[in-house]
């Protein structure tokens, strides 16, 4: 869909490998930021001149064809009721335990609207600074968000975004899920963000 994306921003915190040269070479605005997710994605954000903003981690990319459904979400979005998108999660692994992954954050984006950073979140800028942005927080900045932006205004896309699973397998899937239950556990009890990053950490 020619035309959709008309900025790239890359927010790097701090990297020793090539990802500034690329990202120059690429013709992506780079900008410096401290090594916490949540202040990056915030970073980012503050020089965005666009009207539409769409967040993505470094290790995710979106499948081929998620465009036109964003561009549909983005036209049928109201003034008066803006609302946020967030992609589908997806493992580059082959596995059954990645196969569950997804099925349970799934599960869990549209029954907690508590959607992951790593599933992307595609969103008005006016809507994004209303809430007031992402949080300098090194840990749980997706949860905080997600919070704030509520069940009423997230929105499920179908295409998926496309993450490395590296991190997953590393933390061991079993742990993970136990962990993200746990957060779950957390989030219903009205937990606050900072205390629920340090429990989770």
């Amino acid at each position: 869909m020619s035309g959709i994306v008309r900025e790239v921003i890359v927010s790097d915190g701090g990297s020793a490998d090539e990802t500034l040269l690329i990202a120059d070479a690429a013709g992506a605005h780079v900008v410096s930021a401290s090594r916490s997710r949540g202040a990056q994605l915030a970073k980012g954000a503050e020089i965005a001149r666009g009207d539409w903003l769409l967040f993505l981690h470094a290790n995710t990319v979106l499948e081929p064809g998620w465009e036109a459904e964003a561009l549909a979400f983005m036209e049928r979005t109201s003034i008066e009721r803006p609302c946020a998108a967030a992609f589908r999660l997806g493992l580059d692994d082959f596995s059954s335990r990645a196969r569950r992954i997804e099925t349970f954050v799934g599960l869990r984006s549209r029954f907690f609207a508590l959607p992951y950073g790593d599933q992307g979140l595609l969103i008005p800028a006016r809507l994004y600074r209303k809430l007031g942005g992402f949080k300098p927080v090194a840990r749980m900045e997706d949860v905080d968000f997600a919070r704030r932006l509520g069940r009423s205004r997230l929105v499920h896309l179908r295409a998926r975004a496309i993450t490395d699973a590296a991190r997953f397998r590393k933390e061991n899937y079993f742990r993970r899920s136990l962990r993200s239950l746990g957060i779950l556990f957390l989030c219903a009890l009205r937990v606050p963000t900072p205390l629920l990053a340090r429990l989770s950490s």
